[in-house]
């Protein structure tokens, strides 16, 4: 197990800000000797999902795509969802997520740009969203039996207590959306809703926008994302 924890380890090192490792500066990002990372280096290539570059650096493995559309093929509500999410960030000019959760994890596995005219050097890319920051947060933590996440500081709006966090998810639930208004990133607000599918929450399907668009027309927007959500919502 300790071996497995150790490789996860290692390709969670990888990301869209740092595609790319050489052994010796990942083991100084990972604080690693350099002979325990070479190791796993060499049966995460073997495995197949690593790569090694002619220039000796190490990425991740094409292989990985394979997993990743694999999954996607497996959840029956993906494909519909996908579409929806396309449809509805195009409408409202925004850009469109669905996030899961992965244990207590916040994981968003699509995003949609529909504003042509946004800055890309701007747009979220993370994977892991922090929970008490987010709309998508709120939804899933709403219809989950989940502990209390931790409570990171991001903005001044952030949720930072218990007290505040136990309250927001009841008026998740009593309302059935999540609003996060620069809780997160400055300047950039979100309206979630819960995705549901067979009788029970699979995903948060929402939008987010520049803040001045986002207030001026914050009904509208909901009452799209509900719409867009209803319109899909698969067998109950």
């Amino acid at each position: 197990m300790q071996t497995l924890s150790k490789a996860g380890t290692v390709l969670r090192a990888f990301s869209a800000a740092q595609p790319e490792w050489g052994v010796r500066a990942l083991a100084l990002h990972l604080g690693w000797p350099r002979a325990t990372l070479h190791a796993h280096l060499a049966g995460l290539t073997e495995a197949g999902f690593l790569r090694r570059t002619p220039g000796g650096h190490y990425r991740l493995s094409w292989q990985l795509a394979e997993f990743g559309a694999q999954l996607s093929a497996a959840l029956p509500w993906f494909g519909p969802a996908r579409s929806a999410l396309a449809s509805l960030a195009a409408a409202t000019q925004s850009l469109g997520f669905i996030c899961v959760l992965e244990g207590p994890q916040v994981i968003c596995i699509n995003r949609a740009l529909g504003d042509p005219s946004a800055d890309h050097r701007q747009v979220q890319t993370d994977v892991t969203l922090p929970a008490n920051a987010t709309a998508a947060g709120k939804v899933l933590y709403a219809y989950a039996e989940l502990p209390t996440p931790a409570f990171e500081r991001f903005t001044e709006s952030t949720i930072t207590t218990p007290d505040e966090w136990a309250g927001e998810l009841n008026r998740v639930r009593e309302g059935g959306h999540a609003l996060a208004i620069e809780e997160w990133v400055a300047g950039h607000c979100s309206a979630c809703v819960p995705l549901w599918w067979a009788g029970e929450v699979v995903a948060a399907f929402g939008i987010q926008l520049p803040t001045q668009r986002f207030l001026a027309r914050e009904r509208a927007l909901l009452a799209k994302v509900q719409t867009a959500a209803l319109e899909f919502a698969g067998p109950q």
